[in-house]
């Protein structure tokens, strides 16, 4: 084996066996198992036990999603339907124990620490695998190699998992997505859905089915609680870590993207640039920037601007929204767009909690909600932005539909009643919706729902932290039934 004389065999077997519990005593370190499963599990598992496909599972996904946590969990499922705990692996590549190793090399040990011969009907799981060089290289090679085999691995440094894993996986690896909590998830990891119930709500002249709140007060407290803290499972359950933001999720996910994975992926020379740059788009999440005016304030050459972007994009760091203009034309050279962390509480760790008063709120609410819609793969989610003669408007959420290059619907994004009140101020989303034939549109709010006319036009009117909600609870719906 090439490498090994480094570090004794045995003691790598050693390893293998404290990472692997069950080997002895049949269950996942309790630590894992008293912790709330995520509402996205429910996907996950059945691509883990599908044995009639010969590929990897590759779970993918920003840093401190949880996806750790659900490879152990997955775990604890096989273990509960009776597969031998002796057939079920568990690696993290990240450990330096690994280092010389191939995963050829790791599965020898495996083999070798439980006395089997093969490793026909086994589930393995390498953990953190962007730490190994090649990764998909060797992974393809164990498909190949051992058909009777399941690997399901998972990887943050997201960017190169995400192109290496198209391009030399094809056909090999099915991709999972996890993404950052939405706030459906968040209700549900606090034990809070007793606040949602189901119901209707007049959507231009239909009835659509829609989960609303008996106590709109609390679910906005919550709604506020998840902005600065919501995105990542452990920070929502632990007190502690909320009050330091800062140094948990700034250390844990912030410097180990832009410190230390997206720098030794790109070869990025000037790593503080990079990091100056990315508090600058936390701090203006949800504002619109061009090139000039970016370059300008930031002091960094264009070029270098859009390969940043590029790169924070593929960490999944943040979210580019392109515009078009009020027939939702795409524009010919892209000078302006929007850009949004993926994760509201990605600020709060960068600066400092925000209330539901501060001028703040509008932008982070703005954030929250694409980030909900972020979830749901193959959207052109767009914005609208347009100027001639004296009209200028615009609109903060256009869905496009691809194939006709038209808009499906749009959304106005407030953190204010102000609009409920008074429907004709609207006027960039009056003139949008005639500029495209709609009937109906959406309207976000502070705490008011209802419909409102104005100009012929009908205007639902929904809380924010409602409609975030429901873009949650839809995609999962979605998912399940697909």
């Amino acid at each position: 084996m090439s490498g090994l004389s480094l570090i004794p065999t045995e003691k790598i077997v050693e390893r293998l066996r404290y990472e692997n519990p069950w080997w002895l005593n049949k269950q996942i370190p309790e630590a894992y198992s008293s912790m709330s499963k995520r509402l996205y599990f429910k996907l996950f598992y059945p691509y883990v036990i599908e044995k009639n496909v010969r590929r990897a599972l590759v779970l993918m996904g920003p840093r401190r999603v949880g996806k750790t946590v659900m490879l152990f969990h997955s775990i604890q499922q096989l273990l509960v339907e009776k597969v031998n705990p002796l057939k079920i692996f568990f690696v993290g590549i990240d450990n330096p124990i690994y280092v010389h190793l191939s995963l050829e090399d790791i599965l020898t040990l495996c083999k070798k620490s439980l006395n089997q011969s093969n490793l026909i009907g086994c589930y393995v799981f390498f953990d953190e695998i962007q730490y190994l060089k090649d990764w998909e290289r060797h992974l393809k090679v164990l498909v190949d190699s051992y058909p009777e085999t399941k690997f399901i691995v998972s990887g943050s440094a997201a960017a190169a998992l995400k192109w290496h894993s198209t391009e030399s996986g094809a056909g090999r690896f099915t991709d999972f997505m996890l993404p950052p909590l939405t706030f459906q998830e968040y209700i549900h990891l606090k034990n809070m859905n007793h606040l949602i119930y189901d119901g209707n709500i007049i959507y231009g002249d239909k009835q659509i089915p829609y989960c609303l709140t008996h106590n709109i007060k609390a679910l906005n407290k919550e709604f506020v609680l998840y902005l600065n803290f919501g995105g990542y499972p452990e920070v929502v359950l632990s007190e502690k870590i909320q009050s330091d933001m800062g140094r948990y999720v700034k250390n844990d996910i912030v410097d180990k993207v832009l410190l230390r994975d997206l720098p030794s992926l790109y070869g990025i020379k000037d790593v503080q640039e990079l990091n100056r740059f990315f508090t600058y788009i936390a701090y203006n999440t949800g504002n619109e920037f061009s090139y000039e005016t970016m370059s300008k304030e930031s002091g960094i050459q264009k070029d270098t601007l859009k390969k940043y972007l590029e790169y924070l994009e593929a960490a999944f760091l943040i979210k580019v929204l392109n515009k078009v203009d009020v027939n939702a034309k795409r524009l010919k050279r892209v000078t302006s767009f929007k850009v949004y962390l993926t994760n509201p509480s990605l600020r709060t760790a960068l600066f400092s909690p925000i209330s539901e008063t501060d001028s703040e709120m509008g932008n982070m609410v703005e954030t929250a909600v694409l980030s909900q819609w972020m979830h749901r793969e193959k959207l052109d989610l767009t914005y609208a932005r347009w100027k001639d003669g004296r009209n200028e408007g615009e609109v903060d959420l256009v869905l496009v539909d691809d194939k006709k290059y038209k808009p499906v619907w749009g959304v106005e994004i407030k953190w204010s009643n102000r609009y409920f009140e008074k429907p004709q101020e609207l006027k960039s989303l009056i003139q949008f919706c005639k500029a495209n034939s709609f009937e109906k549109a959406l309207v976000t709010t502070i705490d008011q729902a209802g419909l409102k006319k104005a100009d012929d036009l009908s205007f639902s009117f929904l809380p924010a932290s409602i409609y975030s909600y429901n873009i949650g609870d839809i995609t999962l719906k979605m998912k399940n039934s697909n």
